[in-house]
């Protein structure tokens, strides 16, 4: 929908590259959380294939991030392995996702990047890369038990009145 384009462009404050869908609506109706297809129309790799728009999301998360989170969340999904392997299987329907997206394009990068987990991240990657990428998972694949828990930690997830104007 070229509405939802338009929103999301006003949202992040330019274009965005590799917009394919609305992924999450907040209770606002508006776009909160966005799906990219594997290449931007160029054929530039976009490693992320969740991404949050929600004006109010993103600060949340940021705030979470300049607060330890990334150092802290990191800890927690190598010390529970409950959470470690959510992780895993996160990052492995991640790959599955995105090689299906792309179908048969490899992009500039031959397929390498069709391999990243979430957030773009790479198999076995230690530590965390981007907690919004995370939440972005969890909004998009409810069932992801770390982004979950890391979109728990936000004062809320939404806010009172509509932050997209």
């Amino acid at each position: 929908m070229d509405t939802d384009r338009a929103t999301v462009a006003r949202q992040i404050g330019r274009e965005p590259r590799a917009f394919r869908r609305v992924a999450v609506r907040c209770p606002f109706g508006k776009p909160a959380v966005t799906e990219q297809s594997p290449y931007d129309p160029t054929g530039e790799p976009f490693p992320t294939t969740y991404y949050v728009t929600c004006r109010h999301l993103v600060a949340a998360i940021s705030r979470l991030e300049a607060a330890g989170g990334v150092e802290r969340w990191t800890r927690a999904q190598e010390e529970d392995a409950e959470l470690g392997e959510s992780r895993s299987r996160a990052d492995e329907e991640s790959r599955r996702i995105r090689k299906q997206l792309a179908g048969d394009a490899r992009g500039a990068d031959d397929g390498a990047s069709l391999e990243l987990g979430v957030g773009g991240q790479r198999p076995a990657a230690g530590s965390l890369k981007c907690l919004h990428a995370h939440v972005a998972f969890a909004l998009a694949h409810p069932g992801y038990e770390l982004g979950e828990r890391i979109a728990a930690e936000l004062p809320r997830l939404w806010p009172d009145a509509c932050c997209t104007s």
